[in-house]
Formats: C-alpha cells, sequence, structure tokens
C-alpha cells in the first residue's frame, strides 16, 4: 500500500554497520527509501551498502565516530550529499558495557550517556530545521527493555535508555506540530553485537525466550515491519511512543 512506501524519501541510519541499525537501513531500503548508512568501521559499512545493493536499492557509506559531538554538523551536512535532504534519522548507534555498578568509571559513564543519549538529540536537532520546513519527518530512536525495568550490570545503559523513552516524548511535544513525528523502538532480546554476553548463554536465553508472550526470543527479521511502519505516511498520526517489539516480553 502507497502509505507504507518510501519512495522518494531519504534515511539516515546510525549504528548501521550491524545488529538492529543495519536491519533497520535494508528494512527501509527495500520499501522505496535511500539510505544513508552511518557507522565507524568503514569495511562493515561497505557490506551493508553491498547488501542493501543487492536488492537494487540505494545505499551509501557514511564513516563517522558520533562520540565526537562537536562533529555531529558536520555528519549531518556530509549525511545529504549522496541523496539530498534527510527525511528519516534512526537513532540505533549505542553501547553498554555491562558494569557492576561499583566498576563503573566517570569515563564509561560518560560515553554511555553520549552516545545513548546526548548524541540522538543533537544529531536529530541538526535535522528538524529541513524536516520542519518540508512539513514532514521522522525520528526514530531505540529505546530497551532497560528503558522501564532494571537488569543486572545495567545501570548505566538503563539510565540511558530510560532517558531515551522521555527523550522521545520530549522531542514529540517540541516537534510534531510543525510535521516531524518522533518515535521509539524498544527491542527485546534481538542477536546483536551488544547481546552477544546473552547469546552465549544458552540456559539463560532459554529463560528469556520464555519470558516472552510468544515463546522466543526475536529475530531481525522482526524489526522490518515496524520500523517501516513508523518511518511512512502511515504513522502520521503516531508521536511520542515508545513501542516494545519484544515478543510480549513486558506483557507478562
Amino acid at each position: 500500500m502507497a502509505e507504507f512506501g518510501l519512495t522518494g524519501k531519504v534515511a539516515l541510519v546510525t549504528g548501521a554497520t550491524s545488529g538492529i541499525g543495519r536491519r533497520q537501513a535494508l528494512a527501509l531500503a527495500r520499501a522505496g527509501a535511500a539510505v544513508v548508512l552511518l557507522g565507524r568501521r568503514e569495511a562493515q559499512l561497505r557490506e551493508a551498502v553491498a547488501e542493501i545493493e543487492a536488492v537494487e536499492a540505494r545505499a551509501a557509506a557514511l564513516p563517522a565516530d558520533l562520540s565526537d559531538r562537536a562533529r555531529l554538523p558536520e555528519f549531518a551536512e556530509r549525511s545529504a550529499m549522496p541523496f539530498g535532504k534527510i527525511d528519516i534519522l534512526i537513532n540505533a548507534a549505542g553501547v553498554n558495557f555491562r558494569q557492576p555498578a561499583e566498576q563503573i568509571t566517570l569515563e564509561s559513564w560518560d560515553t554511555t550517556l553520549n552516545l545513548n543519549l546526548a548524541v540522538p538529540f543533537f544529531l536529530a536537532r541538526e535535522f528538524v530545521p529541513a524536516m520542519e520546513e518540508n512539513g514532514w519527518g521522522r525520528v526514530i530512536n531505540i529505546a530497551s527493555l532497560q528503558s522501564s525495568r532494571a537488569f543486572a550490570n545495567g545501570l548505566a545503559y538503563g539510565a540511558s535508555k530510560g532517558g531515551v523513552s522521555q527523550l522521545t516524548r520530549a522531542m514529540a511535544e517540541a516537534w510534531s506540530q510543525h510535521g516531524v513525528n518522533c518515535n521509539a523502538i524498544a527491542p527485546g532480546f534481538f542477536p546483536t553485537e551488544l547481546t552477544a554476553p546473552v547469546y552465549e548463554n544458552a540456559e539463560l536465553l532459554d529463560r528469556l525466550a520464555a519470558q516472552t508472550a510468544i515463546g522466543r526470543n526475536g529475530a531481525l527479521a522482526d524489526l522490518d515491519g515496524l520500523t517501516v511502519f513508523l518511518a511512512s505516511p502511515a504513522s502520521d498520526y503516531i508521536t511520542g511512543q515508545v513501542i516494545h517489539l519484544d515478543g510480549g516480553f513486558t506483557a507478562k
């Protein structure tokens, strides 16, 4: 259906070298968007671009280290060079050090809060004026089960992702009246680099699957539908929401 199509739209996906960000970039491209993939690792970016081009969609790589907030305006400017102004921003870049509370350092705390919470706001703010001028835009943040629940060794990460939930609501309040809808996806357990320690523990993985209402953990393909929906005109009246994509984990 046309309302779910993204033909003519340009998307920027951060954290696009692997995992959730890479899958979301592919989903947007398949729906018709031209996609700019941003990440630190150039080899993985090239692989992701090739994966998208293999399905006859358009993609470009933007190697960048988002931890340097002073360069965010530069990265935003460069992101528009391949295909034009950005219509859709997905903030998928993130970090999780999985440290017990007593091992959290000032450096690891600042790194976590910077990349997971500050960068999504300051990067989005670079694109909002053009989105508002166009009367249409999308910002999709990545929240977490830890946006609302506490997990072991997740104090700093949970604080950052709790912040992402409120950031998303505040973004919506600030920008949606001008046509820029802001929502967040809160994934359950998916196979990514960040969740590798979980997926190495078969017993834990089984327990987590049993916690869901569906009875299994997530597959990356499960991200496609919600990602495209929130990025498309089909979600024109949805903003400020944190949607749990978790197989019913938070329902039990």
